[in-house]
């Protein structure tokens, strides 16, 4: 079966993210999976009291990929192979970019630049205003996972960050496009990788491991079992990692030291998922059609929400709420205290992609080929 997709010292800590943030438009954006470099999921706005749809752009091939939101658009690639811009207040198309083959990658929108891998083994760089294309770099193999971005160590260059079914993770000059370096591994990379403040680059591989590497040169600083094969992304906070994996397990481990701190096991099905993370909560989504809630400390677990299909949408926490898809066609917004329904939101085709939530807007890709918009009218 393949895998698809999915302790420094204060002051260096400070350093780094004095570096990391002035990349990121402003703090209205989603500007790449996750949100950010450390891919919580942690949007800076509510979830609105109801669902009410703003826009829909009718598209004509499955949406399976998480959108970016960034500079007033909305950014996401389809499974015909074509980036989309779309306006972000009206849903109109602005441009579109076709590349060979399908997309579930996440775009990276940074420095007026949008960053996105194809299934036909290219990473593209595009102007975010016009779609014309930049550079384009060739990894061995199809590109499921979205990039990430950090400055380079000298603070003279921004390097792009992305994971490929070459199995190596590939870091490239986000300028040119040339390779700075690339780190082999023994099988798929699925996910995004995620970057620390500490600045080191945590992503799981489809050879079972969690990876850690340097950024400086991509050498491996460790590796963390985790018995079995990982499809999503390493969600990071605090100087810990959480991940889940087909073994049917969550896990909670120290990069730094290389100890995973605790299992979440409930049922025997594996988790594509990948988790948000609040200051005592790691929640995601299982195929057992579950949304699960574990306490950060323990491990243990605090509810589950039940779908009628399963849970590959990553969730986002919006303030006291989450915004998670189902492959039951359905956007549904959970209580996060005690995981109640709030409100569900009927598209009616699978919804495998994870949300993007800026700006007062949740924007989210579905099976139809439809982007959905909600927010408050």
């Amino acid at each position: 079966m393949t895998c698809r997709a999915a302790g420094v010292h204060r002051g260096a800590r400070a350093t780094f993210l004095a570096i990391l943030l002035p990349l990121f438009s402003h703090a209205a954006d989603w500007p790449m999976h996750r949100g950010g470099p450390e891919l919580r999921g942690i949007a800076q706005m509510p979830a609105p009291a109801k669902a009410e749809l703003l826009w829909q752009f009718k598209g004509d091939k499955p949406v399976k990929g998480a959108a970016a939101i960034a500079g007033g658009r909305v950014f996401f690639g389809d499974d015909g192979g074509k980036v989309l811009a779309l306006d972000a207040a009206t849903g109109k198309e602005q441009w579109s970019f076709k590349t060979a083959a399908g997309i579930e990658a996440t775009p990276l929108v940074l420095n007026g630049t949008v960053f996105i891998g194809s299934s036909d083994a290219f990473l593209y760089a595009l102007d975010a205003a016009t779609g014309a294309l930049k550079w384009k770099y060739e990894t061995g193999d199809k590109i499921l996972g979205g990039a990430n971005h950090a400055k380079s160590p000298d603070g003279k260059s921004v390097w792009i960050l992305i994971g490929s079914y070459d199995a190596n993770l590939h870091c490239v000059d986000a300028s040119t496009g040339k390779a700075v370096w690339k780190h082999a591994t023994d099988n798929y990379i699925n996910g995004t990788p995620a970057l620390t403040p500490g600045g080191e680059i945590i992503f799981g591989g489809c050879d079972s491991f969690i990876h850690v590497l340097q950024l400086a040169d991509g050498k491996e600083l460790r590796q963390i079992e985790s018995t079995a094969y990982i499809a999503s992304s390493v969600a990071t906070a605090d100087g810990l990692g959480y991940v889940g994996n087909y073994g049917n397990i969550v896990l909670a481990f120290d990069p730094k030291g290389g100890e995973v701190k605790w299992k979440y096991r409930d049922r025997n099905f594996p988790y594509f998922s990948s988790a948000a993370v609040t200051a005592d909560r790691v929640i995601l989504g299982g195929r057992d059609k579950r949304l699960h809630c574990i306490d950060r400390a323990s491990g243990k677990g605090v509810w589950t929400f039940q779908t009628r299909g399963e849970v590959e949408s990553s969730p986002v926490v919006c303030g006291d709420a989450i915004i998670v898809g189902s492959a039951d066609g359905r956007l549904y917004c959970v209580a996060l205290a005690d995981g109640k329904e709030r409100w569900a939101y009927e598209i009616g085709a699978p919804v495998t992609a994870s949300p993007a939530v800026a700006d007062g807007r949740i924007v989210v890709g579905a099976e139809d080929g439809s982007v959905y918009c909600f927010g408050a009218k």
